[in-house]
């Protein structure tokens, strides 16, 4: 096995060379340009004096500076801190605060606004994408580039060593920074390229951002396999078909909402999507009858898949040579296990059949939460099962069935949102005294969320200003779209909030 994330390029450059691995609108590279140009980006790191372990924040939309940058870092031995570039600077300024790291890479729109993040954070230098003219006290990826040699000898890391440390939105408040081994995240991408049957004559489409895990499975599975990658740094319906159309493309890789906007676009049936052997689709549930329309329309098998932060990729998917059931996210991938447990024993595993909690194990879970003891025991059993949050039913194939979710987590668009969060900036509004998120039904995002708030006396507040309040402190996606104000919130006898009732409150 390749020992480290690192590693990948070199291993890659050496077996296909000069093939095309990354197309993107302003630039493609060749696996020999991409193990060259982390190389010389690893060596402008250790420059900056970055050494093994130390942590590097990459904030950007999908770019092939993000590529480079995500392997340089690694092959350094740093540990990588890839965040959601839809974060605000608040956001970032926690993440880069909690992981403790030395240098903060991004876009140059973001480098902007992340001035007080570095006077804020533990943060030694930040480094702005593009080139456009930079203010002073930052350093320009595009010169560092250029500085440093395209040769690395990259250290000894040990594969069952920290690599990534991978935020999820807090369902306390705060996110949780997901540890992931090198070991775990290789593993992974191996595992899901053997259930996918990806190899160098794939070439995949795909608008999902790098730093979600889902996308940077993706991605690091087109790296590792030698496939052709073509990256859209944003998701855009004609210039998602042309792309498969132009490409000859072999797989296409999306999230709910992107499938049901490609079907719906009026220019559908003028693009030649035959290349297509393979699409994937995950982030969140898709209705079966909505399944079999892209299978018919697309003309290949849509294979559903499942993962979380916590497992650095999938956990479950199907066979691309196998059966399909619609509905089911799949099997555990190879070397790995699920089982269904009961809500309040994890010990005690369910008959076929029954909802229980899906919990998995093997050597794709993660090592714990970065610097949180408690929540790492709470969701990792003492014998490495792995709670995932997830009410599932397994049938006698080993297919497992997503029923609900146990915790009050939002799926929007597929990004996870936690009420908790949002719940933790609203009540800091001057006007609010008590508030409640729940969520309320999209027909194209899934589930949008909603604040349900009680006005401090005297107050009152728009729902127009409560939101643009948010906008300034939480991602766009998190962000409420609706907000009902009430004379009081259901609660329990000890006087907490009961979530589950708040749609009583309608």
């Amino acid at each position: 096995m390749i020992p480290s994330i690192g590693h990948i390029p070199a291993a890659a450059a050496k077996k296909f060379g000069d093939k095309t691995a990354l197309v993107l609108p302003e630039r493609s590279l060749s696996f020999n340009d991409l193990e060259k140009l982390s190389n010389n980006f690893a060596n402008a790191l250790v420059t900056l004096g970055i050494q093994p372990g130390d942590r590097v924040t990459l904030y950007s939309g999908n770019c092939w500076e993000w590529v480079v940058s995500y392997y340089g870092a690694l092959k350094t031995g740093a540990v990588i801190n890839p965040i959601n570039v839809m974060l605000t600077p608040s956001e970032v300024e926690f993440v880069a605060n909690d992981c403790g790291a030395s240098i903060v890479i991004a876009s140059h729109e973001k480098a902007l606004s992340l001035k007080s993040v570095k006077e804020n954070a533990q943060v030694r230098e930040l480094i702005a994408v593009g080139d456009a003219a930079l203010p002073e006290g930052m350093l320009s990826f595009n010169e560092l580039l250029a500085a440093g040699s395209d040769a690395f000898q990259i250290p000894d890391i040990d594969p069952d060593s920290l690599s990534t440390i991978g935020y999820t939105s807090g369902t306390t408040g705060h996110p949780k920074g997901a540890c992931l081994s090198h070991r775990s995240i290789v593993l992974n991408v191996a595992m899901t390229a053997l259930m996918h049957q990806r190899s160098d004559h794939d070439t995949v489409v795909t608008a999902l951002p790098c730093p979600h895990v889902y996308g940077n499975v993706v991605m690091s599975g087109a790296i590792q396999n030698g496939m052709t990658l073509v990256l859209h740094p944003s998701f855009e319906e004609q210039t998602i078909l042309k792309s498969i159309q132009e490409h000859k493309a072999t797989l296409f890789e999306g999230v709910p909402t992107m499938f049901m906007f490609l079907l719906n676009h009026p220019d559908f049936n003028q693009y030649d999507l035959s290349s297509l052997r393979c699409c994937t689709v995950g982030g969140q549930t898709m209705p079966k009858p909505k399944m079999e329309e892209v299978e018919a329309r697309f003309g290949c098998p849509l294979i559903e898949l499942w993962g979380m932060t916590e497992l650095g990729g999938l956990g479950s998917t199907f066979a691309a040579n196998g059966p399909v059931k619609h509905g089911s996210i799949g099997v555990a991938l190879p070397y790995t296990e699920a089982r269904i447990a009961h809500p309040e024993n994890a010990n005690e595993t369910l008959p076929v059949g029954e909802v229980g909690e899906l919990m998995v194990k093997g050597g794709i879970v993660m090592l714990g939460y970065y610097g949180n003891e408690q929540a790492t025991r709470d969701t990792i059993e003492p014998d490495g099962w792995l709670h995932t949050g997830d009410l599932a039913s397994m049938d006698d194939d080993g297919c497992i069935f997503i029923v609900d979710r146990k915790k009050d987590m939002i799926l929007t668009a597929g990004y996870n949102v936690y009420p908790a969060e949002i719940e933790r900036v609203v009540a800091g509004h001057p006007d609010v005294a008590l508030v409640a998120v729940g969520s309320i039904p999209d027909e194209e995002k899934g589930e949008l969320a909603k604040a349900y708030i009680v006005p401090k006396v005297g107050a009152t507040p728009s729902a127009d200003n409560v939101i643009a309040y948010c906008r300034e402190h939480l991602a766009a996606y998190k962000v409420p779209r609706a907000v009902q104000f009430v004379d009081d919130l259901p609660k329990t006898s000890t006087g907490k909030v009961m979530r589950r009732e708040l749609k009583t409150l309608d």
